[in-house]
C-alpha cells in the first residue's frame, strides 16, 4: 500500500485526541487507495518490474516491423499451426474470390427499374472482361480473384502490401488498367533519410496525416544477387484527377499508424515455443520407438561386433541395432536401455490449452483453428457463427481496401472509353458515386447439418 505520512495537522489532532488522530490517518490512507487502478500501481511487487513505454503507433511498430515480418513468414513456412491458421482465414475470407455485383442508385440517377437493370448488366459484363482473365495482372499470371487472395495473404503474413494501378496496353487485353502487388519490404525510407512524424516507413504524409507519396525500392531487398538500393517516389493520388495511384493494404489499429502489423504478431513467441516443444516430443518418441541402448564400459573398453570381432573406428560413437543382431559385450561392459516415456500422455492436453489462448488472440474459435468439431451440434454451430463474424469483418475490409478501389479505377477507364454508358459520371461526384454502388459476393459459410439448419 502507498505509505501515508501524518501531516502537522494530524500530529496536532493526535496530541489533542489520539482516537481522533487515528481516524484522520486511517481516512487519509483509505482515500489514497480508493478509486485507483492496480494497473497503474508501481509500488506492488507484481508490478514493479513491468517496464512500459509511451511511444506513438509508429514508434512502437516501425523498429520491430522487419523482425516481426521475417518471423511471421518463417512460421507460415515451417509451423503447421501458423500455416493452417493463415490459410484457413484466407480460404474463408476470399475462397474462390469475391464477385462484383452492380448495385447502382437508380433514384439519384433518375433511372427506371428496367433501365437500371440494363445498366447493371452492362457494368457486370464489362467488368468480367477485365477480372476473369490474367490480363488484369501486370505479371499476367493471376485473374482478379487470384489477386484478391494474394493481396490478402500478403497482408496477413507481412503486415501490409502495396498495390500499384498502372495503365499498360497488352496484346489481347480489352482494358489498359493493370494491378501490381508489391510486398511491404519494398516500401522503406530511402538510404540516409531519417524518420519523422510526417515521413516514416517510406510513407510521406501531409499535415492532416493523409498519404502524399510512397517511396518504393526498384528491387526487393532480399532479391538474389546484389539488389540495388534505388528508390522511386509514387504519388498516392493523381495531382489533377485525384485518381488513386497506390493502394496501401493494412489494418489500422491505432491513430497515427503508418504501417501494419502481421496477423501472427501477438502469438509469434507462443507458436515458436509450441513448434520447438512438438519437435522435442517427436524426437523423444522416435528415440523410444528405435529402442535405443547405451553401453557402459570401464577402463575405456569398446563395444565389439561378434561378426567382425573388430572394435569400431576412432570417433564412432554409435552402433546400429539390426533385426536379430547379436552383440558381444566385452568384460566390464553393460547395457542400459533409454526409456524416455513416450508418447507423452499430457502432450495433447497441454498443446490444446496453449492453442486456446492462441485462438483467442487470432480471433478464431478453438474448434475452427484446429478444424476439430467433437462437441455437440449447437457448440459447433456457435463456433462457426463466431468465426464467420471475424471472416465477414475481414471480407468487408478487403472489399473497402482492395476490391472497390480497383473497381473504381476500372470504371473510370470503362466510362472514359465509352464501353460503359454513364451520363454525368465525370461531371458530378454524386452521380459518379451512384454508378459505383456495388455488392461483393463471396463463398457462403456452408452448413453442418442441412436438416437442422432449415
Amino acid at each position: 500500500m502507498t505509505e501515508v505520512k501524518p501531516t502537522l495537522l494530524d500530529e496536532f489532532a493526535t496530541w489533542i485526541s489520539p482516537t481522533w488522530g487515528l481516524r484522520r490517518l486511517k481516512g487519509r490512507a483509505m482515500a489514497a487507495v480508493a478509486g485507483g487502478y492496480l494497473a497503474g500501481r508501481v509500488d506492488r511487487r507484481s508490478m514493479s518490474k513491468w517496464k512500459t513505454s509511451t511511444g506513438s503507433a509508429d514508434a512502437d511498430i516501425l523498429p520491430d516491423l522487419p523482425t516481426m515480418r521475417e518471423r511471421s513468414r518463417d512460421l507460415v513456412r515451417n509451423s503447421p499451426i501458423a500455416a493452417g491458421a493463415v490459410s484457413g482465414v484466407v480460404n474463408s475470407v476470399v475462397g474462390t474470390g469475391l464477385a462484383m455485383q452492380s448495385n447502382l442508385d437508380r433514384e439519384v440517377l433518375g433511372l427506371s427499374e428496367d433501365q437500371a437493370a440494363e445498366t447493371q448488366k452492362q457494368i457486370e459484363r464489362e467488368f468480367r472482361l477485365f477480372a476473369d482473365t490474367p490480363d488484369c495482372d501486370l505479371s499476367r499470371t493471376l485473374d482478379f480473384y487470384g489477386l484478391q487472395e494474394l493481396a490478402f495473404r500478403s497482408t496477413m503474413e507481412s503486415a501490409d502490401c502495396f498495390v500499384l494501378l498502372p495503365m499498360l496496353q497488352t496484346m489481347g487485353s480489352v482494358y489498359t488498367l493493370k494491378v501490381q502487388i508489391l510486398e511491404g519490404d519494398r516500401v522503406s525510407q530511402p538510404k540516409g533519410q531519417k524518420e519523422t512524424n510526417t515521413f516514416a516507413g517510406g510513407v510521406e504524409l501531409d499535415a492532416t496525416g493523409a498519404p502524399l507519396r510512397y517511396h518504393i525500392r526498384t528491387s526487393h531487398p532480399g532479391d538474389l544477387g546484389s539488389p540495388k538500393e534505388n528508390w522511386q517516389a509514387y504519388d498516392a493520388f493523381g495531382k489533377k484527377t485525384g485518381r488513386r495511384n497506390v493502394l496501401h493494404l493494412y489494418r489500422k489499429l491505432r491513430p497515427g499508424q503508418t504501417r501494419g502489423v502481421p496477423y501472427l504478431a501477438p502469438v509469434v513467441e507462443s507458436l515458436k515455443q509450441l513448434d520447438r516443444y512438438t519437435e522435442a516430443e517427436i524426437m523423444a518418441a522416435v528415440v523410444s520407438g528405435m529402442f535405443s541402448v547405451f553401453v557402459k564400459s570401464e577402463g575405456g573398453m569398446t563395444l565389439q561386433d561378434m561378426t567382425t570381432g573388430a572394435p569400431p573406428a576412432a570417433g564412432q560413437l554409435e552402433q546400429n541395432l539390426k533385426s536379430g543382431a547379436i552383440i558381444d559385450l566385452a568384460p566390464g561392459e553393460s547395457i542400459e536401455v533409454a526409456n524416455p516415456g513416450r508418447p507423452n500422455a499430457n502432450f495433447d492436453p497441454f498443446i490444446q490449452s496453449i492453442l486456446v489462448q492462441v485462438a483467442m488472440a487470432l480471433e478464431i474459435p478453438f474448434e475452427v483453428l484446429l478444424k476439430r468439431f467433437n462437441s455437440s451440434y449447437s457448440a459447433s454451430k456457435a463456433a462457426l457463427l463466431e468465426a464467420w463474424r471475424f471472416f465477414n469483418g475481414r471480407r468487408a475490409w478487403l472489399v473497402t481496401s482492395f476490391c472497390q478501389p480497383v473497381f473504381e479505377a476500372w470504371m473510370d477507364e470503362a466510362v472514359a472509353r465509352g464501353r460503359v454508358i454513364a451520363p454525368g459520371y465525370f461531371q458530378d461526384p454524386a452521380i459518379r458515386r451512384a454508378y459505383l454502388g456495388t455488392k461483393w459476393i463471396g463463398d457462403s459459410p456452408g452448413q453442418i447439418d442441412p436438416t437442422k439448419e432449415v
